[in-house]
């Protein structure tokens, strides 16, 4: 006897055991793959002033170097997106994984300020397909208006490896030197790949049962998305939400990377703080983060149950949180409490990873089914030009000023960014 979609949902039906267990898997899976992500993009940042020291480079030229991953990632989300819908997560992700993980023990090697510059690039197009990838994962596995908690769960692991790397590397350098911090790091890339290939697969919908079925198709329908193609991806962009997502990610990335790439250093450079007072410093506001995505996803699934519409519901998530971080940035830059900088901080990193989560949850309503990875990536395509703009412009500032007007740039940036959002995400695009 079959089971009728419509007659089955998610707040009446408890998730079938198969499907519980691969949910579980893959989510464990990308927060593996999360974390080391971000540690691998942190450990330039932890060891900011021993390169500088050894390479003997200028905070403009630190910037740039801490700039240069973002470039190429944000580039390659572009094309990566398209490829996720396209060819499937299992095998983008895994070679992503075997790339960035070669580069990030190749920038170990780097004796010269160009040679590491390509080495950050080649990291940035490798790390290119975990998000998108991640998202199209979320959309196999879990149904429309239950994305948001798994979406805050993978997003967990971007603040999880950020507030890590500041605890387990600069140990690992004293001990040895700079250069184990990235051959580490890059060798546990290596072993994620393998497990990530033997372990996850798509859903194949042709071996569930109906109740399964049911399950993964409420509130979407039992039609198959249909496939996407180049003039479907350009489509996107003839709609105002795929603009409005990109400006928007720019700005709350550009804010939140102000401090991941620059936090340990303002601390050390402003605030006068020891290493090993920086270190925990830079990891308190990160593992609040870690807290803020994993409440974020959560919390946006509560509320776009009750709410006019999915897109609503995530988009009005996305805004409160990102003016929150512009609100708490303000004083951040101005009290002269280091304690106080630290809290305003923690508040700002929390609000950053509850945005982003929100952000990514809303690329999963507010995109067709065939194109939620493309979706995805283009709005992270945006955020990462403000990624990649953060640590140069922040540099600068600082070198010619102080981090308190770079700061407070990032919490002007991050407004527009809000307004973006507000304004121009209305409604979802219709399927092609």
């Amino acid at each position: 006897m079959s089971v009728a979609p419509q007659a089955l949902s998610t707040h009446s039906l408890a998730t079938p055991p198969n499907i519980l267990r691969r949910q579980t898997l893959a989510l464990v899976m990308l927060v593996i793959c999360g974390v080391i992500n971000y540690l691998d993009r942190a450990t330039l940042a932890v060891a900011n002033e021993y390169i500088r020291a050894d390479l003997g480079l200028s905070l403009g030229e630190m910037g740039v170097l801490l700039s240069a991953f973002s470039w190429s990632y944000a580039l390659c989300q572009l094309p990566v997106g398209a490829l996720v819908d396209k060819i499937g997560p299992r095998w983008l992700l895994g070679a992503g994984l075997v790339i960035w993980s070669l580069a990030q023990a190749a920038g170990g090697f780097a004796a010269t300020f160009g040679y590491f510059v390509v080495a950050r690039i080649v990291l940035g197009i490798g790390e290119a397909p975990q998000f998108p990838s991640a998202a199209r994962v979320v959309s196999n596995w879990f149904p429309l208006r239950s994305r948001g908690t798994p979406t805050g769960v993978y997003n967990s692991a971007s603040p999880l490896g950020v507030a890590l790397a500041p605890l387990l590397l600069p140990p690992l350098i004293a001990a040895t030197s700079w250069h184990w911090a990235f051959f580490v790091t890059g060798a546990m890339g290596l072993v994620a790949a393998v497990m990530w290939v033997a372990l996850y697969r798509d859903p194949v919908k042709e071996q569930m049962t109906p109740q399964e079925r049911a399950y993964l198709e409420e509130g979407e329908g039992s039609e198959a998305a249909p496939k996407t193609s180049f003039a479907a991806w350009c489509a996107l962009f003839r709609y105002r939400v795929t603009w409005g997502m990109m400006l928007g990610f720019f700005g709350s990335v550009y804010l939140n990377w102000v401090y991941l790439t620059w936090l340990p250093g303002y601390l050390r450079t402003e605030r006068k703080m020891d290493l090993a007072a920086a270190g925990l410093a830079s990891a308190v506001p990160f593992l609040c983060g870690f807290a803020g995505a994993l409440i974020a996803g959560w919390a946006s699934d509560r509320i776009t149950r009750h709410a006019a519409s999915p897109i609503s519901g995530r988009r009005n998530a996305v805004v409160i949180a990102t003016l929150g971080m512009v609100a708490f940035t303000i004083p951040a830059a101005l009290v002269q409490s280091n304690v106080a900088a630290v809290a305003c901080i923690s508040v700002v990193i929390f609000l950053a990873n509850a945005s982003s989560a929100c952000a990514w949850s809303l690329a999963t309503v507010a995109a067709p089914r065939s194109r939620i990875a493309s979706l995805g990536a283009i709005q992270n395509f945006g955020g990462f030009l403000g990624g990649a703009l953060a640590p140069i412009l922040t540099g600068y500032i600082a070198q010619s000023w102080s981090f308190a007007p770079a700061l407070l740039t990032g919490a002007g940036i991050a407004f527009v960014g809000a307004m973006s959002y507000l304004f121009l995400v209305k409604q979802p695009i219709p399927e092609a």
